[in-house]
């Protein structure tokens, strides 16, 4: 009887996923950095310098390419192995990929074999999982029910997504995920944004975890989140919404929030004084001065008001007229401040009102 083989493919991989003990990705550390399968693990059979060195002596010599990289991935395939293996039972059972399904996941799953492990090797490698993240993230948006919360800056919206959160709702925090807010300001402290791959990779994550029967609540953005691009087909979703909320909240407590939200630059005025450089184009250039001197005065109050109320609260409107064809309808929310209380309260309200218009008794089909 001809043994079962260790090649699987992408579709049965993906659905299959929770039944393998560990995703094991043998590319080499750069590769992994900017993505990898979810919750994969990095084992890699060659490192950054070993993969250039072997990739440069290939294009002369293919012959000695493979000598010297085979020496090397036995190498590392063993450092591994004396790592990890030592606690692992038999059947343990992994699934093992590299760039194209080839040679590198090869060695590796092949070794594992020969332990007894019950190591498959995903066909086609992160280059078929990826063809599988770009038809999800065409197709799917499609297929969800998405409420945009649209506000001025400051007016809570990503405060009442995580509130709706904490409540059982679906969200799609698509800030958090780009680890940016979206604005000239809006790179956080310490934290670069992910790669392009990565953050698809974790909107695939996200959209697969949806019920489709239920809403999906997400925060209005534009094409663009810091310098990463939102997938077009969820774009569209979101413009064509019909259930839009605006969300409104006193320019005193708009404010306090961003003084809040963006208290890291308190300690740093420079690096907010050269961030506000890029407005002088569409602001001019006393005005942006006049922010700057009231940022390194400590005047931050001030600051951040006339930031919000000249330069955000118009550039902001003009785009969601633009993006949200349907704004004129959304419906209105106001939150007195963006305090715990005030904002559960606003989101058992909007969930309370959906609850009721699902209801048999509405007299809805």
């Amino acid at each position: 009887m001809k043994p079962p083989s260790i090649l699987i493919d992408v579709e049965q991989a993906l659905a299959q996923l929770s039944d393998f003990d560990a995703i094991i990705d043998v590319r080499s550390p750069a590769e992994f950095a900017e993505d990898h399968m979810p919750g994969a693990l990095n084992w890699p059979v060659l490192d950054n310098e070993e993969r250039h060195r072997v990739g440069l002596l290939y294009k002369t010599s293919p012959f000695e390419a493979r000598k010297i990289g085979a020496a090397l991935v036995a190498r590392n395939i063993a450092r591994h192995l004396d790592e990890f293996a030592p606690p692992l039972a038999r059947g343990w059972r992994p699934l093992v990929y590299c760039w194209r399904g080839g040679q590198r996941s090869g060695a590796m799953t092949w070794f594992l074999g020969q332990i007894g492990f019950k190591a498959r090797q995903l066909q086609g490698g992160y280059k078929a999982y990826r063809a599988q993240v770009r038809e999800t993230l065409e197709t799917q948006p499609q297929a969800l029910q998405f409420h945009v919360l649209c506000g001025r800056t400051g007016s809570g919206k990503t405060r009442l997504l995580h509130a709706l959160e904490r409540l059982g709702a679906q969200v799609l925090d698509l800030e958090g995920m780009a680890l940016h807010r979206g604005s000239v300001l809006g790179a956080l402290p310490q934290q670069a944004q992910p790669s392009q791959k990565r953050f698809d990779s974790l909107l695939w994550q996200r959209f697969l975890s949806f019920d489709p029967s239920r809403p999906v609540f997400v925060e209005s953005e534009s094409r663009k989140i810091g310098q990463l691009r939102m997938p077009a087909a969820l774009y569209e979703a979101l413009r064509n919404s019909r259930h839009l909320y605006w969300l409104q909240m006193d320019d005193e407590a708009r404010v306090q929030l961003l003084l809040q939200d963006y208290a890291h630059f308190m300690a740093q005025p420079e690096q907010f004084c050269a961030r506000l450089e890029a407005l002088i184009p569409v602001r001019g250039h006393e005005r942006v001065k006049r922010w700057q001197t009231q940022a390194r005065s400590g005047d931050w109050a001030s600051a951040f008001r006339e930031l919000m109320l000249e330069h955000y609260d118009p550039g902001y409107e003009r785009s969601l007229a633009n993006h949200y064809p349907q704004l004129a309808q959304a419906q209105r929310l106001q939150l007195d401040h963006a305090g715990e209380s005030a904002l559960l309260t606003c989101a058992r309200q909007m969930l309370s009102v959906l609850d009721a218009s699902a209801s048999p008794a509405s007299g809805q089909d």
